[in-house]
């Protein structure tokens, strides 16, 4: 069920959530050879796999960089044969003759090469520097509409002030006046200020403020290193075109033409290479817009454009300071983790919310999912972020749930995610209740979330763990962290006013809790036994869940949900006293099962919610003598022998009434003597049934014979058409066409023993009918071919739960008794 959000961020969390496919668990009443697991939103590898003609779009940044950095380097390959030349050629050797105007133009020329070389080794730092005031300014634009004129305020006083005043405006968290009195933040989310500069914000100059800061300086080298090689190329030019060096006859000055003009040369050409790299860069920068291009490719938004520049310097400079191809090795997504691991936060949530962006976009999700689930320092960092309660790292903390939302569909990701230490710890507090209220009666409703941006984190910890949950061991894990068991099920909690008028958010919530309580409780092996008794001790459990079924018609998949909880939490014995002896648990249970109670006017919902109630009152009746005494004293035995003909109805009430002969004790056995009106119905399926009805109904047959004599079960056998010669070769001809046991009617045999027993005991005539039928020849293949799977009434999975307490082989001996009319006192099936 799709829940609309208020909000459309919490619309889409509900969306992505909802969205994750929902499998039952198969049947208790047979073993499942592998436990179903829930597959995530995450398509298989296969049909996420890159195309192989798609390349990334970094990839063209890299190569960008690469050719800029040749021309950059042969620039400065050329500027330094230059400075070589003119040092040791042209001032060492002939400084002193050489004609005045030269040396002052070569001396030029070195001064301002020079300072542009030195400027621009020093640019990329500062470009670097300068993209973060980019994705400042975008961060800050929505907080600058409320503080606008106090930042005006400030930067006009800035300039009078001394450097101690210039701290960086947001950092300094100036007051805002307001009519309204001001709420003071949560101890949680308390603002923090920052214990270092923001870089772009830098003042430069102690009196100037704002205005000399360090994310104009990276233009201003910009337009010098420009000016510079201008100057250069001019003042070559000049020089070569006039060819006026002065007398050069003399032996001494004869080579001083040649060595001026091949030092003219190597700065023409020098400036001249740096120009190219120039135009180079405006024509793909400025003019094809480039960056926008990758941007675009990229899908990463109108935000996304400070990050790829960043990239692009970073690039960049690694091929301009080490080898030319050493940008080549860098990528966004190993780019966005490094920036995950920085100390800064500004670093941080840029490397996450690119990592967000990678993980949307559904061309490069594989590759994402991949490379962080591998990087266990990105793993380990994200969730770290999890339990980030600060409020300027509140985005950060979203986008890391995000992200590891995601990132656990996998198996082997969900894995790694639960064996980082301290990982289920922070995903727990995804699930603190920050804001809880009283009711009118005083009773603290730990289940009730205020704000929407809490809904937010906990409907993502939520979904985070219900994905861990698809691996057995991970249960393990869930249960045994404190506090994180309690945690879940305080998530479930619903009273009438929140079912009935609460938020698309708040019942998503409860849903989501129910969800992942239920794959716990459903847990198979000795870690399910564990988180089942767990689950009960906890003394909200139950009482949520009665709230759901009683105040939850509006909702019926929550009711759907809690009673599927409650038919696995009855696998635990101590469960099943717990859940019976809560006030109102069996009355709800029988009201949503014969129709009573539930609203719904799909039959299909309404069906199937009687089918999750009948299955829960099956398991919580079984082998437990009290919960049948409640249900004997509710007086429903006469609506459940009723409901044998209906076929909705029949299995589970047929399935129930088996309990209530089976376990009741033996002083309510009077008041089930009305359910020998059963017989009728019982022969009657026998005759026609097939598989899973056939066994329910044998089941039952083999309880309600014990209740009659042997003319009632003649008059039984003449209202359902049938003969006892008939019924006996049905039964000996089920025998035959089983010679060994069924996993979908795991049973059969054993109840078509206890069904041939009962007939033998109420009616002596069916012996001969038996041996005719050479029953005891098919009683010792069933001897040879016992298997355990015939010896557990409910299974965990494969994991078989509260066995019989009569083996098959003592029930085999005791139709070898009956056929050879041996009577023995101590061979009767105790209980049924």
């Amino acid at each position: 069920m799709e829940l609309a959000s208020p909000t459309p961020r919490n619309g889409q969390i509900g969306r992505q959530i909802t969205a994750s496919s929902e499998k039952s668990h198969g049947s208790m009443f047979e073993p499942q050879t592998e436990p179903e697991k829930e597959t995530g939103r995450m398509p298989t590898s296969r049909s996420l796999i890159q195309p192989s003609h798609q390349e990334a779009p970094e990839k063209k940044l890299t190569l960008f960089a690469l050719r800029l950095a040749l021309l950059e380097k042969a620039a400065s390959g050329i500027g330094a044969l230059g400075f070589i030349w003119a040092t040791v050629v042209l001032l060492g050797g002939f400084a002193i003759i050489l004609e005045r105007v030269d040396f002052w133009f070569v001396t030029a020329i070195l001064l301002v090469e020079g300072s542009r070389i030195y400027s621009r080794s020093r640019e990329l730092e500062w470009q670097r520097q300068s993209t973060w005031s980019i994705s400042d300014a975008a961060r800050n634009s929505s907080r600058a509409l409320v503080y606008g004129s106090g930042r005006l305020v400030h930067m006009i006083k800035a300039l009078y002030l001394p450097i101690t005043s210039t701290l960086p405006y947001f950092a300094r968290q100036p007051k805002v006046t307001s009519s309204a009195p001001a709420e003071p933040p949560p101890d949680d989310q308390t603002q923090i200020k920052p214990r270092t500069w923001t870089t772009s914000e830098v003042p430069l100059l102690p009196y100037a403020g704002w205005v000399f800061v360090s994310k104009n300086i990276s233009k201003l080298l910009y337009w010098f290193q420009l000016a510079a090689a201008v100057a250069c190329v001019v003042l070559s030019l000049l020089r070569l075109y006039r060819q006026d060096y002065g007398n050069t006859d003399a032996r001494e000055v004869q080579n001083r033409a040649s060595a001026l003009n091949i030092f003219y040369s190597l700065a023409l050409a020098e400036a001249s290479v740096f120009l190219m790299e120039r135009v180079y860069w405006e024509w793909k920068v400025s003019v094809r817009k480039f960056l926008e291009q990758v941007n675009e490719q990229c899908g990463f938004g109108d935000s996304g454009i400070a990050w790829i520049r960043r990239f692009f310097y970073d690039a960049y400079s690694k091929c301009v300071e080490g080898s030319v191809f050493d940008g080549l090795k860098m990528d966004l997504l190993t780019f966005a983790s490094e920036l995950l691991l920085s100390n800064s936060v500004e670093e941080q949530l840029t490397g996450a919310r690119m990592l967000v962006k990678f993980t949307e976009n559904d061309r490069f999700s594989a590759d994402a999912f991949r490379r962080i689930g591998t990087s266990m320092p990105a793993m380990e960092r994200l969730v770290e972020m999890l339990s980030w309660r600060n409020h300027r790292e509140q985005e950060i903390r979203k986008s890391a749930a995000q992200i590891v939302s995601k990132i656990t569909g996998k198996k082997r990701n969900s894995l790694r995610v639960a064996g980082i230490p301290g990982a289920l710890e922070s995903i727990s507090s995804l699930l603190h209740i920050k804001n809880a209220r009283l009711s009118d009666d005083g009773i603290l409703q730990k289940g009730i979330i205020m704000d929407e941006g809490d809904h937010e984190f906990h409907l993502r910890g939520l979904h985070i763990l219900k994905k861990l949950a698809n691996d057995h061991d991970n249960c393990g894990k869930i249960g045994t962290t404190r506090g994180l068991l309690t945690n879940i099920i305080n998530s479930t909690h619903a009273e009438e006013r929140m079912l009935n008028f609460g938020s698309p958010s708040q019942i998503m919530i409860v849903e989501q809790s129910l969800k992942l309580v239920k794959k716990l409780v459903a847990t198979t092996g000795s870690t399910g036994e564990v988180l089942r008794r767990e689950t009960s001790n906890i003394v909200f459990t139950i009482g949520n869940l009665r709230a759901i079924l009683k105040y939850g018609k509006k909702h019926d998949n929550l009711q759907s949900l809690a009673m599927d909880i409650l038919a696995n939490m009855a696998l635990d014995k101590g469960a099943r006293e717990k859940i019976g002896r809560t006030g109102g648990m069996l009355n709800l249970l029988f009201g949503i099962f014969f129709f009573e109670e539930n609203a719904v006017q799909n039959v299909d919902v309404t069906q199937k919610l009687s089918s999750n109630a009948g299955e829960a009152l099956v398991m919580l009746t079984l082998e437990s003598p009290q919960n049948c005494e409640r249900i004997i004293q509710l007086g429903s035995v006469g609506k459940l022998v009723g409901c044998l003909e209906n076929t909705t109805l029949r299995k589970n009430s047929a399935r129930l009434l088996r309990n209530l002969c089976a376990y009741a004790g033996p002083d309510l056995q009077h008041k089930l003597a009305g359910i020998a009106e059963a017989t009728k119905v019982v022969l009657k399926d026998i005759m026609s049934e097939e598989e899973k009805c056939l066994e329910v109904a044998i089941g039952l047959a083999a309880q309600v014979l014990r209740f009659t004599n042997a003319s009632e079960f003649h008059d039984a056998l003449a209202w359902a058409g049938t003969e006892m010669s008939e019924l006996a070769a049905k039964l000996v001809q089920i025998l035959r066409n089983d010679p060994n046991p069924s996993v979908k009617v795991p049973r059969m045999r054993r109840f078509v023993v206890e069904l041939v027993i009962t007939m033998m005991q109420v009616e002596t005539q069916s012996r001969e009918l038996f041996k005719k039928l050479e029953l005891e020849k098919e009683l010792k293949c069933v001897l040879e071919t016992t298997s355990e799977l015939e010896c557990f009434n409910v299974f965990s999975g494969s994991v078989g739960l509260s066995p019989h307490t009569t083996t098959l082989h003592s029930l085999v001996d005791t139709a070898h008794e009956l056929l050879n009319n041996v009577s023995s006192h101590n061979t009767a099936e105790s209980g049924w």
